[in-house]
C-alpha cells in the first residue's frame, strides 16, 4: 500500500494543537502530533508546504527509511520545527502500523515491559498553604508523586504557579490567547532568583513536615539559574529528598551542570527543549543527568525518542518524558506506549487534557493508582473527531516573558 493523503488540522480547543493526518490508500488512517507552543503555525507550514508533498505515494511500512528520509535529506536539519514535523509523520506511521496489525502500538515495540507507567501530577500554590491543598488533592486521586511549585513572597505571577480548585485540581493554562482575529504580544513577568533561592528550601522542608518521606517531589527550575545558583538550590534541598530537579540551567551549554554535578547528589532532569539524540551527547556520555525530558512530539516522533532512550540506557539514564497539555493527547499517547514498551523508563509527567480538548480528541489511555496505561486500543489508541475540530478555530497565544526586577530579558 501506500500513502494517499497527508492533511494537516489545526483547532484550538481550549488552547491549539496541530496534528497530522495520514491516510493510505486503503484507507486506513494515522495521527501524529506537531504541536509547538506559541509556533503552532511554522509546524503547520512545515507539514503542509514542504514535507506532505514528498511523501505521497511512499510506502507507508518504511518507518524508519522515511524517518531517515525527513531527517537526512534537507540542508537544515533539527530544531523544534523540523523535528516536530518530523514526529508528527513518524507518530502517524507508527500508529498505521499497529492498526493494521491489529495490536496497541506498545505491543510493535517490544512489548509490555511493565503494567503502568509511575505518573506525577502538577501541585502549586501561590502559599505554602494552597499548595498542601493542591497535594492533598492529587493524593485522594491516587498519585504518588507531585511536582511542587510555589510563589515566591514579593513576587507576583510566576510561570507554572496557580491556585488549585477545590478538590485539589485546576486546568492551567499559561498561554495567554487574543481574541479571535486579533493580535497579542506575549505578557511579562517579573522574577527575582535571590527571592526565588531563599525561599525554596523552606517550601520543601514544609512539604515534607506534612506529607512525610515517602511521597516522591519534583521541581521544576525553568532554567531560571546559574550554574553556581542551580548548584547551591540542588545542594540546599538534598535533606528533603527531591526525585529530581528540572531545567535548573538553560540547556543550550550543557558542560556547566559538572558544576552542579560537583556540589550535589540532587538528581537532575532537563531536555524538554532538546530536539535529537545529538543533544544529549555530553549530558548522557557524562552522565550529567538522570532523567531524560523530551517528548516523542517535540524529538523526532517514537523513532526519534527512541534512539535517546537507548543512548541514555547504556549509561543507566532513565525516561522523564515531557507530559504538559501542550503536547496533545496523540503525543501523550506516543510517549506512553513507548514509556510502557522500554526498559529505562523512570516517570510520567502527567496533565490532563480538559474536557474540552477531549470532544476533539478521544483518548484511550487510562490512570489509576498513579500509574497511567496507554489502552489496548489498536495503534496509538487516540481518534481525532475533525468535525469538533473544526469547530474551534486558531488564535494566537504566547507563554510569558520572564524580566528581572531591572526590566531586562530573563531565561525561564
Amino acid at each position: 500500500m501506500a500513502i494517499e493523503s497527508v492533511d494537516v488540522v489545526v483547532t484550538s480547543p481550549g488552547r491549539n494543537f496541530v496534528t497530522a493526518v495520514v491516510t493510505t490508500s486503503d484507507g486506513v488512517v494515522g495521527l501524529g502530533d506537531a504541536t509547538l507552543n506559541g509556533r503552532e503555525l511554522a509546524v503547520a507550514s512545515y507539514l503542509r508546504d514542504h514535507v506532505a508533498p514528498t511523501l505521497l505515494g511512499r510506502d507507508e511500512s518504511q518507518i524508519e527509511w522515511i524517518w531517515q528520509y525527513l531527517y537526512r535529506s534537507p540542508y537544515w536539519r533539527r530544531g523544534p520545527v523540523t523535528m516536530s514535523a518530523i514526529a508528527a509523520i513518524d507518530m502517524a506511521l507508527w500508529d498505521i502500523a499497529a492498526k493494521k496489525a491489529g495490536v496497541p502500538l506498545y505491543q510493535l515495540l517490544g512489548g509490555a515491559s511493565r503494567s503502568g507507567l509511575l505518573s506525577y501530577a502538577h501541585a502549586s500554590g501561590t502559599t505554602v498553604e494552597t499548595l498542601h491543598e493542591a497535594i492533598h488533592g492529587y493524593l485522594e486521586q491516587g498519585f504518588r508523586a507531585v511536582r511542587i511549585q510555589a510563589g515566591v513572597p514579593g513576587l507576583d505571577q510566576i510561570y507554572g504557579v496557580h491556585d488549585a480548585a477545590p478538590g485539589g485540581t485546576y486546568e492551567y493554562e499559561p498561554a495567554g490567547r487574543a481574541a479571535v482575529g486579533e493580535a497579542m504580544r506575549p505578557t511579562e513577568e517579573t522574577w527575582d532568583t535571590a527571592a526565588y533561592l531563599r525561599h525554596l528550601p523552606s517550601v520543601f522542608a514544609a512539604v515534607r513536615e506534612e506529607f512525610g518521606g515517602v511521597l516522591r517531589l519534583l521541581h521544576d527550575g525553568h532554567h531560571r539559574m546559574s550554574p553556581i545558583e542551580a548548584a547551591r538550590l540542588a545542594r540546599d534541598l538534598e535533606p528533603y529528598d527531591p526525585f529530581w530537579l528540572e531545567d535548573c540551567t538553560p540547556g543550550e551549554d550543557q558542560s556547566v551542570l559538572r558544576l552542579v554535578r560537583q556540589h550535589s547528589t540532587t538528581p537532575l532532569a532537563i531536555g524538554e527543549v532538546f530536539n535529537s539524540v545529538y543533544d544529549y551527547q555530553t549530558l548522557i556520555t557524562e552522565r550529567l543527568i538522570d532523567y531524560v525530558r523530551s517528548s516523542a512530539t517535540h524529538a523526532g516522533g517514537i523513532t526519534g525518542l527512541r534512539q535517546i532512550m537507548t543512548f541514555a540506557g547504556i549509561y543507566g539514564i532513565r525516561s522523564g518524558f515531557h507530559g504538559p497539555t501542550d503536547v496533545s493527547p496523540v503525543g501523550m499517547a506516543a510517549n506512553l506506549h513507548l514509556g510502557l514498551a522500554i526498559h529505562n523508563f523512570g516517570i510520567q509527567e502527567y496533565m490532563p487534557h480538559s474536557a474540552l480538548t477531549k470532544t476533539v480528541f478521544r483518548t484511550g489511555y487510562r490512570f489509576a493508582d498513579g500509574l497511567l496505561h496507554p489502552g489496548d486500543a489498536p495503534g496509538l489508541g487516540v481518534e481525532l473527531d475533525r468535525e469538533e475540530a473544526a469547530k474551534h478555530e486558531y488564535r494566537p497565544a504566547y507563554l510569558p516573558v520572564n524580566r528581572l526586577r531591572d526590566g531586562s530579558v530573563h531565561d525561564w
